[in-house]
């Protein structure tokens, strides 16, 4: 039978560090713990907090500065963001902390609660303004997108891959897993010659390169991020295979035409789960009666969609404004309501998003250097790495995943899907 460790009643600070009532606030909050063990450090004091976890999940936070209290206190689980940006607090293993409070759930919504619910209201307002309408999505999208090519450059492998990679092997490389992952959805959607495949969301090229110069296809590839356009077209007419490769700067709602099959990769974040509709009815018209399509998206829990998806978190604040993370129920009933789309195969991928982010995260701290030399300062490097510690809490948690689908209209009759991954 697991034993408490500790309550909040058993710290107690020097005089000269006597705790703020916002600091007494959230360590009320954080009594609450109750699967896994956090110790804060503070001035050469500890406090420790939670009961041991079966898995023995144990997590370490170093306050370096008492404005860390106030941003939990006012921000919640944003203003921790934005204190360790701050550089306010730091950890051995981040990952770790955000793990325990994603296991938490309940007191992750305290900590959320609070003061913090007085700034909930605008977060919403500020996000409702930020809307994917085609003006909307440009605007959300170049906020995103670009940020800095040179940037991205500095924590993706060569082939600029933004998205969860599939690891074949425990010692595959960063490059070795987004190619894995290309082709494990170019072979879902069994690319031949003579298919025409229409891409949206082109990133820096990759999908649409590999496609081209591994199945022989004619690839049609849309983004709207004008930093990535430019990017990728230099990138195509560079590759020899472009003259396969049509690269278009233009919203997905505005395509003509009808293809073969249908790629999009992470990019249903960015749609709105206003949107959603919109979305797939496009891509019922723009695939063929016999076309096939393949995405692959990160998603929530079906239980926690609907609270999730009006509010705001840290990646909507300050990383990607105007993004939605959608659940495969509401992926799947929005296919149903406004497509003739049906589902022939899901695979879910998440764990892979776990190894896929640490070395992000990693090779980002590698080329801390350059990325100074590029102009970003401590403060944007600590949020990025934030961002990345935040997501790889929440899919080693399973909070969220990702998954690669595949739908087909009804005179889709093509090879069948691929066996699912060993392990």
């Amino acid at each position: 039978m697991n034993q408490r460790i500790a309550t909040r009643d058993e710290f107690r600070a020097p005089a000269a560090t006597k705790r703020t009532w916002l600091a007494r606030m959230v360590l009320a909050r954080l009594s609450a713990l109750q699967d896994g063990v956090l110790e804060l450090h503070e001035s050469g004091h500890r406090h420790t907090l939670g009961t041991p976890a079966a898995d023995g999940l144990r997590a370490r936070l170093d306050v370096h500065d008492a404005r860390f209290w106030k941003a939990v206190a006012r921000h919640g689980s944003i203003g921790a963001g934005e204190a360790y940006a701050e550089g306010w607090w730091s950890s051995p293993a981040p990952q770790d902390v955000v793990r325990l409070m994603v296991r938490n759930h309940s007191v992750l919504e305290g900590v959320d609660g609070g003061l913090a619910k007085l700034a909930a209201p605008f977060r919403r307002f500020t996000h409702f303004l930020r809307r994917n309408t085609q003006a909307g999505s440009r605007e959300n999208i170049s906020a995103h997108y670009d940020f800095s090519n040179e940037f991205f450059a500095l924590f993706l492998d060569d082939t600029l891959t933004y998205s969860c990679g599939i690891y074949e092997r425990e010692d595959s490389t960063l490059r070795e897993a987004s190619i894995a992952k290309i082709d494990r959805l170019c072979r879902k959607l069994d690319l031949q010659p003579g298919d025409h495949l229409l891409e949206i969301g082109t990133g820096w090229g990759a999908f649409a390169l590999h496609a081209a110069r591994e199945y022989g296809c004619r690839v049609t590839t849309t983004t709207i991020s004008r930093e990535q356009h430019d990017f990728a077209a230099e990138r195509f007419a560079a590759s020899g295979v472009g003259d396969r490769i049509e690269l278009l700067l233009a919203d997905y709602r505005t395509l003509e035409g009808q293809y073969d099959k249908l790629v999009s990769v992470e990019m249903i974040e960015a749609v709105g789960h206003q949107f959603y509709d919109t979305f797939h009815r496009r891509c019922m018209e723009l695939l063929k009666p016999n076309g096939r399509m393949a995405i692959q998206a990160i998603t929530i829990a079906d239980q926690h969609y609907e609270r999730a998806k009006h509010a705001v978190d840290f990646i909507q604040a300050h990383i990607f404004p105007g993004s939605c993370i959608p659940s495969v129920t509401a992926l799947l009933s929005s296919a149903t309501r406004a497509s003739d789309l049906k589902l022939v195969h899901l695979e879910d991928i998440g764990t892979h998003y776990v190894p896929t982010l640490a070395q992000w995260r990693r090779n980002l701290r590698e080329n801390q250097d350059r990325a100074k030399a590029l102009g970003f300062d401590d403060r944007v490097l600590r949020l990025w790495e934030f961002y990345f510690v935040y997501c790889e809490g929440g899919f080693a948690e399973r909070h969220i995943s990702d998954v690669q689908m595949v739908l087909s209209r009804p005179a889709e009759r093509g090879a069948p899907i691929l066996p699912a991954l060993a392990g």
